[in-house]
Formats: C-alpha cells, structure tokens, sequence
C-alpha cells in the first residue's frame, strides 16, 4: 500500500506539471451522497453519488478506476448529461469527461448512475485542460433529502426499451430516477440509500434495509455511516414492493431464512415497518418523513401494502411522517423514464402541498 501510495504522488506530481490536476480530496471539490475517502480516493458507491467542481476553462478530465467494470457514470455540464463514462478495472486510468466548451465558467458533475451490487468506482483526481483554471467549490444545497429505496429508487431498468426489464449497467441510470429528479427540482442535496430486491423483513438475498441503511461502505457490515454528517430535511423511505413478493414464496430460501415456513401476520408486517420508521427518526429527530409506496403492484387494487404502512404510522402518532402511494402503473416491469417521471411530479406535488423547508 505505502509503494501505491508513492507511485501514486509521483503521478499526480508529474501530472500536475502539464494540466491543473485536483486530486480526490481538494476542497474545491463537492461531493454528495455517502462517499468513503479511503486509500488516495474518493469511493463512490451509492446510487446517486456524485462528486463536482467548478472551473474556468473548455474541458476536463479524470483518473478513475473501477471495482467491476460494471458501473457507468453521467458527466454533467452546467446542467445537462453531455457524456456517459464506463471505467473499467485498469488502476488510475485517465477518461476524458468533456472538451471544447466555450471558454468561460462551468460546473461538471460526474454522476454515479448505478447501483452499488455493480461495484464502487474510485475518483483519484480530475484534470483541467491546458489554461484551465479551477474554482471555488460549489456552495452546498440548502435544502437536502435523502430517500432510502429498493430497484424502483435505484431506476433499475429505466433506459432498457427492449421489454426485457434489464437489471445490468448500460440499462440503469440513477439520474433519471423519480427521487434524483425531485431533489433537482428543489435544488437539494441529494442522498440515495437504495439496493435493487430489497425490503424491510425479506429481500432476494440475505440483507434487508435495516441492516444496510446505516452503512458508509454498502458493501462492508463494519463500515458506519456517521449521521451528523449529513441531517436531511426531508426523507423518503419507498419500500416494500419486494417484501409484498416473497411473503407469498415459502419455497426461497430468504422467505426460510426470514421467516421459517410461516408467513408473517399483519401485525408482524406492520410491527417491522414501523421499527424501521423508528430507526430513521432516531437518527433525524426533525426531519420530515415520507413513507412511500408504488409505482408497481404494490400499490395496486385491493393490495394491502398500503394499509400496513398507514396503520404503522398511525401509530406512531407522528405529526412529522406522512404517507404517500404512487399511482399503481399497471404496465410490466420497472418505471420507465416517463413513469419515473410521472412519480417525481406526484412527490414534488405532494411536498408542496404538505411540507414546508
């Protein structure tokens, strides 16, 4: 690690000499979302992670590697996605995000538009071209949101026109979400806590939220999310459409693990939402919460997934915690990007109406 490190400063050294080099941990730089810096980087993994700097010039680019190969980034420029950048493994390679700009001002953002089962992508530094000058980092949002979420959050899918219902990479685009689009459209900070497949009491796999919302490191059970980093004002809890799945598969091996052979009651069912909800209000003692449901089957005729969440809330007698169910989209697979659209503009209109920030 201590030779990486070295041969680490002589590259950035040396490529500083040619171009204004800002490494990972330049204060011009923001980042938003849960970011590990560990081992000369910045760690993006999250959903939604994003890191951008503001600076005087025609283009810039970045050293990146990537865990899998899997991941795929937008690259934004004063407010419009001009490129889509897929790093694989190779260490500290160099991609260029964007040339021939107008000389003047601008704001890049490098956008995370993936999920963190595809892998964390490391930034070690941007890179300004030739006369390019860097500037002060963008002031933090006033407003922040953070929203914890399963593959309708992630946008799992959301670009696949084929009707296959693609979960990979090149078919996920976290920006398009109904949740990074609300955050714009309040101009917030922006927090993405989200895993396609999975739910309060049962996922696809061995984890559920409540053992995953508290981590810096998805990937790492050890690694803790320290809360006073970041204290949302609003917060989206969208869960259960997985759970409203398997709690009818006795023969997985997580409704087993979970459950043994005996489905949950109702009361049980609302008992877990409702710990849940609790746990996020101890670490957000003033926020505002919206617990959420839809825009899938869940929240279709007759389904009793929205009775259990408002039964819960209710009985935590919280003037703070509201319910919200998307309109049922009654068309196969994941939200599309008009349907995750459609969503954005039920929460936006929801938040104005009830919650002032």
């Amino acid at each position: 690690m201590k030779r990486l490190s070295i041969l680490f400063f002589l590259f950035i050294s040396a490529t500083a000499l040619a171009q204004q080099a800002l490494p990972y941990n330049d204060t011009r730089i923001h980042y938003m979302g849960r970011v590990q810096m560990q081992n000369g980087s910045a760690v993006l993994s999250w959903s939604g992670n994003s890191a951008t700097i503001n600076f005087n010039g025609t283009g810039a680019d970045a050293i990146l590697s990537d865990e899998k190969g899997d991941n795929f980034l937008d690259v934004i420029v004063d407010g419009k996605v001009v490129n889509v950048i897929h790093p694989d493994t190779t260490m500290m390679k160099r991609y260029e995000l964007v040339t021939g700009l107008p000389a003047g001002s601008h704001q890049l953002t490098l956008f995370k538009r993936t999920e963190w089962v595809m892998g964390s992508t490391r930034l070690y530094q941007f890179l300004l071209n030739k006369d390019s000058k860097p500037l002060a980092a963008p002031a933090a949002k006033k407003r922040k949101i953070e929203f914890y979420g399963n593959s309708i959050t992630c946008a799992m899918a959301v670009i696949d026109s084929s009707g296959k219902d693609r979960g990979t990479g090149p078919y996920e685009d976290n920006y398009q979400s109904y949740a990074a689009i609300t955050a714009r459209h309040f101009d917030a900070e922006y927090s993405c806590i989200a895993r396609s497949g999975i739910g309060v009491m049962v996922s696809w796999f061995p984890l559920i939220m409540p053992e995953m919302y508290d981590r810096l490191n998805p990937a790492d059970p050890g690694s803790k999310w320290d809360f006073k980093n970041y204290t949302p004002d609003v917060v989206v809890i969208n869960l259960f459409q997985n759970d409203s799945w398997l709690v009818h598969r006795p023969e997985h091996a997580e409704f087993k693990h979970r459950f043994g052979d005996k489905a949950p009651e109702p009361a049980k069912i609302v008992s877990a939402y409702k710990d849940f909800v609790k746990n996020i209000r101890s670490k957000y003692p003033k926020a505002q919460i919206i617990c959420a449901l839809g825009n899938m089957d869940a929240t279709q005729k007759d389904s009793p997934w929205p009775g259990y969440i408002e039964k819960a809330v209710g009985e935590l007698k919280d003037t703070k915690i509201y319910t919200h169910f998307f309109v049922y989209k009654n068309t196969p697979g994941h939200p599309n990007v008009k349907e995750q659209q459609a969503m954005a503009d039920e929460l936006i209109a929801f938040i104005d109406q009830h919650i002032k920030w």
